[in-house]
């Protein structure tokens, strides 16, 4: 018998539009991409870490996004 583990995706939607994606890569790690970015600008342990990376990565002044799952 054969487990699976859907890897989750959350996809951060700022005022202008998608500013980013928070994709599980391990279980339980999770890397941040910004949006046009080529490579993700790190790797995390736990999802609320990994929101907290991207909101750091936004430009000053930034609200924080909607982190919608997909």
């Amino acid at each position: 018998m054969t487990t699976t583990h859907a890897r989750r995706l959350y996809v951060a939607y700022g005022p202008a539009g998608a500013v980013g994606i928070v994709r599980e890569v391990e279980d339980g790690r999770f890397a941040v991409t910004m949006a046009g970015a080529d490579a993700p600008v790190g790797e995390y342990a736990g999802l609320d870490v990994a929101k907290n990376a991207l909101v750091s990565h936004l430009r000053p002044g930034s609200g924080r996004p909607e982190f919608r799952q997909h």
